[in-house]
């Protein structure tokens, strides 16, 4: 179990330094008023990423610094989280910081590492249960009781919400989808128009991989076809000579002719008969492009008809590519579109379908939600008449005998039925945690009817109710560390020694720290600290001090009568102290 073992705070508030060391058990902070025992809980706030306030910081101080050092286990949530950040578990303590400057700046390190302060405050729920007015104040809410009462229920209200929450989950995303189509119905019914008229026209022209490219070419074969003509027809009558003028020069003839001397004399030497066999290679390559360029010539197509047809053919799937194709693109590029835009159009077109099975799917999911919703509401009604009875049975050990509690959980009504579900055959309002609306009430007294916490139970009823709810959370689902602040105001007499009483009892499977004015309270505790206020000329500075024996009974006696060296007190103090240590 995650043990605060102890937090040294540095110009903070009145409280210049001191070193605060913390009980495994119960520690009791005491003071005079204004002595600053609340720096103590706005410290242990900040290393657990509360707001920072410059306003805290110590006149004269360039920051306040809190460091905690807190015992964990590796397998602790809290110890992997950290070491996920990059933080440092030595001699299994993980060491926390925080600093405030005075120009508002904050900073936040995790076992050596520096963190986001939003760290510090993930790790605030697996370590330590705050309790304040404040934190009081939230309690009352039926939302929050709510929570508390799933979480006392355990595995038997978790089960049934599991599985609430992951239909509620599909069914919103089917709601949502089910919202689009129908209200989008005439906008996706412009894009099928628009995705029909452009498939029909790409199919129109049924434009080919690569055809762009060919015909390119193509036109400007057609286009220079005389010129290509007679360039042919030269080249032909250099290599082969002309028909029309038999006496002309040409290259066949001239290549021939070397040949032929050559052949008469290439017995005699072998590099001549090379040269011969280099030459008779020439003729055969002249009399092939001779032939090839006479089959061009033959070939040649200047029909003014191709090339109109040509041009048209270029000028509609220049047209497609650029309606249909990427910038610069090509033919493929519109064969590209035209595949997704017959896929979208399917998807488009196949709406009515989908329209109907995400109606049928909701339907179900509604009646499965009902059925979810019923099981969720019948775990928790009977968690709570078990949670009701263990903190009435705490209430009577803290001189609130009879006092009852009770939880009231209802729903409210549907204004419609698509906004509802079925629970108990009413049509109500439903959520992600389901329909049920939860409320811990309180009856003070026999006769008396019960009422919301909030309003039937006056401050120290209050304290007293909020204290035994956690005596009771300790037994199913503890938090290694509480902290009460002054959550013991309007106690006093015989409830003040419950009070402390429960709360040693609460030690002893969490450590508890408590902010207290109440001697009585006071006297449970394993540990006692005191924060004590000087005033040094102008300067005022408050300090933390451990106390024991004689030291803790003078403060005792201060507390109970304001008089440290009051006899009476004193012996009232030291008969407090031998309860509490008898009790234990």
């Amino acid at each position: 179990m995650s043990v605060l073992e102890e937090m040294r705070i540095r110009s903070l508030g009145v409280i210049d330094d001191a070193v605060v060391e913390l009980s495994p058990g119960f520690t009791a902070v005491t003071g005079e008023t204004g002595a600053g025992k609340t720096m103590v809980v706005t410290s242990l706030g900040l290393l657990l990423g509360g707001r920072a306030d410059p306003a805290l910081v110590r006149v004269g101080a360039k920051a306040a610094v809190v460091e905690g050092r807190i015992t964990v286990s590796r397998g602790d949530a809290a110890a992997v989280r950290a070491e996920e950040a990059g933080g440092e578990i030595e001699d299994g303590a993980l060491i926390i910081s925080r600093t405030v400057s005075a120009e508002g700046r904050s900073r936040a390190h995790l076992g050596g590492r520096s963190v986001p302060v939003g760290l510090l405050a993930e790790l605030a729920d697996e370590l330590v249960a705050v309790h304040g007015q404040t934190d009081q104040q939230g309690l009352l809410k039926p939302a929050r009781q709510r929570q508390a009462l799933d979480r006392y229920a355990g595995g038997g209200v978790e089960g049934p919400h599991t599985k609430y929450a992951a239909a509620y989950r599909r069914l919103r995303a089917v709601v949502t989808e089910l919202d689009e189509l129908t209200t989008r119905a005439r906008e996706r019914a412009q894009e099928a128009d628009l995705l029909r008229f452009g498939l029909e026209e790409v199919a129109a022209v049924e434009p080919l991989p690569g055809e762009d490219t060919e015909l390119a070419a193509e036109a400007e074969r057609l286009g220079h076809a005389e010129a290509l003509a007679s360039a042919a027809a030269l080249a032909h009558a250099a290599l082969a000579g002309n028909p029309e003028d038999p006496e002309g020069v040409d290259a066949t003839t001239v290549v021939a002719a070397a040949g032929q001397s050559l052949d008469a004399v290439r017995a005699h030497d072998p590099a001549l008969a090379a040269l011969a066999d280099r030459i008779g290679e020439i003729s055969i390559l002249l009399a092939d492009v001779a032939g090839e360029l006479a089959g061009y010539a033959d070939q040649l197509d200047a029909d003014p008809l191709r090339l109109a047809a040509v041009e048209e053919r270029r000028a509609a799937l220049t047209a497609l590519t650029r309606k249909y194709g990427r910038a610069g693109g090509d033919t493929a590029s519109v064969l590209a579109w035209a595949e997704d835009g017959a896929s979208r159009l399917t998807e488009l077109e196949g709406d009515d379908d989908r329209i109907g099975e995400l109606t049928a799917e909701r339907d179900a999911l509604r009646v499965e939600l009902s059925a979810l919703g019923q099981e969720l509401t019948d775990a928790r009604t009977e968690a709570a008449a078990r949670f009701a009875e263990a903190v009435t049975e705490e209430l009577a050990s803290l001189a609130m005998p009879h006092a009852r509690v009770s939880f009231a959980i209802g729903q409210t009504e549907a204004p419609d039925e698509e906004s509802g579900i079925d629970i108990g055959g009413r049509s109500v309002l439903y959520g992600p945690s389901g329909a049920d609306e939860v409320e811990l009430l309180l009856a003070p007294h026999p006769g008396a009817q019960p009422r919301p916490i909030a309003k039937g139970a006056s401050g120290g009823e209050l304290s007293r109710v909020m204290l035994a709810v956690e005596v009771v959370f300790a037994g199913s689902d503890p938090v290694p560390t509480y902290l009460f602040d002054e959550v013991d105001a309007g106690v006093g007499g015989k409830a003040a020694v419950e009070v402390g009483r429960r709360l040693a009892k609460l030690a002893r499977s969490a450590q508890v720290v408590v902010v207290t004015h109440l001697p009585q309270v006071a006297a449970f505790a394993d540990r006692q600290l005191l924060v004590e206020k000087t005033v040094d000329g102008s300067v005022t500075r408050s300090g933390v001090t451990v106390l024991e024996g004689e030291d803790r009974v003078r403060e005792l006696s201060r507390m109970l009568a304001g008089q440290e060296d009051s006899e009476t007190a004193r012996a009232h103090a030291e008969e407090l102290l031998e309860t509490a240590r008898a009790d234990g």
